[in-house]
């Protein structure tokens, strides 16, 4: 049996993949919701069927004793609180493959952002929180493309797993791989968690354009651009290109940032058509994790000395409430002067 933490749509998503191979347990917070899938093989959230092979649970020890294989898949935000309730259970043998695409905060509140000196201490990926609350090594990550309703559709994808454990490569290969669903290796883990993360603010810039009506043209500059970015942060704090060059960089970013189902994109586009980020967020059921990743990476570029002119106009646009069509006409009049700079 395998366990997912996060009964959300990608969580029960990748609920319905594993079950093509094996039983799954699946946890949640929502009794309600938990005894709708137990009973009626439904998800009343997100009006989707979950598969008769998943049992739904409240129960994170049930999980732990149940289930060698784990993947928690909950908010960035959320994702500390949980490790710290699910860590009394877990043991040394336990292997996590996380499917949260976002940043933690560690030793300063998000609300203080600006405030407070942000230094790469302050910023963990979800792998990091892992071995800092609990006793599990062999950890790993899922890195995109994963469109939840591309996947409850039934629509073939594929997906990375980064770790620096190939038992833990190997044990998520056999667990997700099916007709529906191919999975890819790396090692590079800290480089697939940076650009499942960063591409999601990328992915909210591409929305705004199609909220504005604008082409493709402008769209892929965008997106080339926005790679560049995502590439530059990722060697501020120590990683390679490599795993931005692949199905986990370019790949998610292309998906993320062109699809009306990413829920970025979706974010972004209504902001291009003039809704405020207080009415997108009192009326998204899931928020976009690229709002808060915004927030987090320009500060931390702030601290890097980084240039990165599409995440700071990003932040301004979100956060202070920039005019969207002066920071279009910015980021088209900046001076890009080399194309191709991190080879």
């Amino acid at each position: 049996m395998v366990g997912v933490i996060g009964a959300g749509s990608f969580g029960t998503a990748i609920a319905n993949l594993l079950a093509y191979n094996r039983d799954v347990l699946l946890y949640s917070r929502q009794k309600d919701l938990v005894d709708s899938i137990n009973t009626n093989h439904f998800h009343k959230d997100l009006n989707a069927s979950v598969s008769d092979k998943v049992i739904a649970t409240t129960d994170l020890q049930e999980v732990a004793e149940k289930c060698t294989l784990i993947f928690p898949i909950v908010p960035s935000d959320s994702f500390r609180e949980m490790m710290k309730n699910l860590s009394p259970y877990l043991r040394p043998y336990h292997l996590l493959i996380h499917g949260t695409k976002g940043f933690d905060l560690k030793g300063i509140q998000f609300e203080d952002l600006g405030k407070e000196k942000i230094t790469r201490k302050n910023v963990c990926t979800m792998s990091e929180i892992i071995r800092q609350e609990s006793v599990v090594v062999r950890i790993g990550c899922l890195a995109g493309p994963n469109l939840a309703k591309e996947i409850f559709d039934g629509q073939p994808t594929a997906t990375v797993i980064g770790s620096k454990f190939d038992e833990v490569i190997e044990a998520g290969k056999k667990a997700l791989n099916s007709r529906h669903f191919q999975v890819f290796g790396t090692h590079e883990l800290l480089g697939a968690e940076l650009a499942g993360a960063l591409k999601n603010m990328i992915a909210i810039g591409s929305g705004i354009l199609g909220g504005l009506g604008m082409g493709k043209n402008i769209q892929a500059l965008l997106i080339n651009r926005g790679l560049m970015e995502m590439i530059h942060f990722g060697k501020a704090v120590g990683t390679s290109p490599k795993a931005f060059v692949g199905t986990a960089g370019i790949g998610d970013l292309i998906c993320t940032a062109t699809s009306e189902n990413s829920r970025n994109y979706s974010f972004g586009k209504r902001l291009g058509q003039g809704e405020t980020v207080e009415q997108i967020k009192a009326t998204m059921p899931e928020l976009a994790e690229g709002i808060r990743t915004v927030n987090i990476a320009k500060h931390l570029a702030d601290h890097l000395n980084l240039n990165v002119p599409i995440t700071q106009m990003l932040y301004r646009v979100v956060y202070n409430d920039f005019d969207i069509e002066k920071g279009l006409e910015f980021l088209m009049r900046y001076p890009y002067y080399v194309d191709v700079d991190f080879l």
